[in-house]
């Protein structure tokens, strides 16, 4: 079966609230998420980068605030700051409440990056895929 848009296979809207968010809102939301967790970062756990001499963020501490915000605010708020700002949701597939392990899911898989860019028909990335969720507009 071919669909005429993304989610249609999930019986999701073509366009507005309910419909499956676009490359363009999710790539904001993640610049968001990422500019966060790197200005929080760099305000409590920077150091003197060695070659520039100048103050640089831990990244290791900006990756765990960064999945910290994930994994914390997609159970509670239905999506990371970027993804509440930019009017998305996450939600599962077969309705009810996201729980707590869906986003550790999502959040480990977005980390190794191939996952969240390899996509199906309804627009959905493998980490979407294997945590049963699916990235919607409000």
């Amino acid at each position: 079966m071919v669909s005429s848009h993304p989610g249609e296979r999930l019986g999701l809207p073509d366009s507005g609230r309910g419909s499956i968010a676009r490359f363009g809102r999710r790539l904001g939301a993640l610049a968001i998420d990422l500019a966060c967790a790197t200005i929080i970062g760099y305000a409590f756990f920077h150091h003197v980068d060695a070659v520039t001499g100048m103050p640089v963020a831990d990244p290791i501490a900006t990756n765990i605030i960064f999945a910290l915000v994930q994994i914390v605010f997609i159970p509670t708020l239905g999506g990371s700051p970027g993804h509440r700002l930019l009017g998305m949701r996450v939600v599962p597939l077969k309705g009810g409440w996201v729980g707590l392990w869906r986003p550790i899911v999502r959040t480990a898989l977005l980390f190794l990056v191939l996952p969240a860019l390899i996509w199906d028909a309804d627009q959905r990335g493998l980490h979407d895929k294997a945590a049963g969720t699916v990235l919607i507009r409000a």
